[in-house]
């Protein structure tokens, strides 16, 4: 069993990410083991998470993965753990578009039998927040709101009407924290700066994060709580689930087939599950860096290039020439490349008129327009990745479009919310603007993985 929080909010803005990592960082530096982990399908807010821990940030998220996933995957990230914090996401009744509680905090809660704290920006308001409390705490007699941080307080007179108006309520008041703009972090087109481009500052942010959290919330009270969840019940989750002994790619086999997965600055967007399953999957993972590293890992059998932010460097990555050309070879000889989002922008011809490694007859650039959902889809031909049929559900979540969207051969059949192809398989190439969570879908990897051993 393992002492667990969810920290939640009525909305996005209130200060989550900023109570959650505070919190992650202020118990850890008290000498617990902290496990990490966030709602949904971001990949920012873990990078703080880690950083405040020193585990990886996991992602719970019951659309990708579905809800009967939700605890064996936290089980397994928090196994040997004395707490678990859970930052969720947008407001904590907000799901999947359409389809009720689905990937919602709340839900995620009720799945992990965790009490909830609500983070409440009490800015512009002093007796009101009562009734807002109210509200949430009664609105799903499954979800238990077992206390309240107060955001943003003005001043100790502040302080003192918003403690006085919760009362009442019958939810107690475990912290309160003024305005710190130490604890600010910069955001831009997808949210906030990653640690991986800013980790001194970072760091520091971090660090202020904990100060703040330590001075203004009840640390003790707060753990009391976490103790009081209940056993969770459910075993955790096996990175060779669905990969059985004879379907591993290193039985029998001279060597491990040799996956070099994309990282750095530009490409930090990726689970923390990936890499185990390919393990597992009989493979050795090994990270490059696109912007530093001039030839791939010695040996390389495959690439995996996740999700990212090339467009921020474009010139950078035009620059490492040398680079390029041999992912270019590697993906001209048939080996299997793996590719989501910025890694699609990587191996298409141009991103923003800098040449990229040119695999794909494409050309991408920076829009305007944010593309931003779960979608549900389906692989439309074999692939490295998964046999024509393959049903699986993800994420898009973009400021770039690709011309064209789609290559002779899609990736994806879209077919919610609508109907469209996307992406593109070649050779042993398959590249889309599609996020995917293979814990969903095991064979994905173990497929992935007999590639490369071939």
């Amino acid at each position: 069993m393992v002492a667990r929080l969810v920290i939640a909010a009525p909305a996005s803005g209130s200060g989550k990410t900023t109570v959650a990592t505070g919190l992650m960082a202020a118990f850890a530096r008290s000498g617990l083991t902290v496990s990490p982990h966030k709602v949904g399908p971001d990949y920012i807010d873990p990078g703080y998470h880690a950083l405040a821990t020193g585990r990886p940030g996991r992602n719970l998220d019951a659309y990708m993965c579905g809800p009967e996933l939700v605890a064996p995957l936290f089980a397994h990230g928090a196994r040997g753990c004395d707490l678990a914090v859970v930052e969720g996401v947008m407001g904590l009744y907000d799901g999947a578009s359409g389809l009720g509680e689905l990937a919602s905090t709340a839900q995620v809660a009720k799945l992990l039998r965790a009490p909830v704290v609500l983070v409440v920006d009490a800015s512009s308001q002093s007796r009101s927040v009562a009734a807002l409390v109210h509200g949430f705490a009664s609105w799903d007699p499954g979800v238990r709101i077992g206390g309240v941080i107060l955001n943003k307080v003005g001043s100790d007179r502040h302080e003192a009407l918003l403690r006085e108006a919760m009362e009442d309520v019958g939810v107690p008041v475990l912290g309160a924290l003024r305005r710190a703009p130490q604890v600010d972090t910069p955001s831009r087109h997808l949210g906030l700066v990653p640690v991986a481009e800013r980790r001194p500052d970072a760091v520091d942010a971090v660090a202020a994060m904990a100060a703040q959290v330590r001075s203004g919330c009840d640390l003790e009270g707060l753990l009391a709580l976490a103790r009081t969840a209940p056993p969770l019940g459910a075993e955790p989750w096996d990175p060779a689930d669905g990969l059985s002994a004879a379907d591993r790619t290193g039985r029998g086999s001279a060597r491990r087939p040799v996956i070099a997965v994309a990282g750095g600055s530009a490409f930090t967007f990726s689970y923390a599950e990936h890499p185990e399953l390919l393990t597992a999957a009989g493979a050795e993972t090994v990270t490059f860096d696109p912007l530093k590293d001039e030839q791939l890992p010695p040996g390389t059998d495959g690439l995996v290039i996740g999700g990212g932010f090339p467009e921020v460097y474009a010139a950078e990555l035009s620059a490492n020439e040398r680079l390029r050309k041999a992912v270019a070879e590697l993906a001209r000889s048939g080996a299997p490349v793996a590719a989501e989002c910025a890694g699609l922008l990587y191996l298409a011809r141009s991103l923003d008129g800098q040449p990229m490694c040119g695999v794909l007859d494409a050309d991408a650039r920076m829009s305007g327009r944010l593309t931003l959902g779960y979608r549900e889809a389906v692989a439309v031909r074999d692939s490295s990745l998964a046999v024509a049929g393959t049903r699986l559900r993800g994420h898009e979540f973009h400021r770039t479009v690709i011309e064209p969207g789609a290559g002779a051969d899609p990736a994806w059949g879209v077919v919610h919310p609508e109907r469209r192809v996307e992406g593109f398989v070649q050779q042993g190439v398959h590249a889309s603007y599609l996020h995917t969570h293979w814990a969903a879908r095991p064979e994905v990897a173990r497929r992935f993985a007999e590639g490369c051993a071939r």
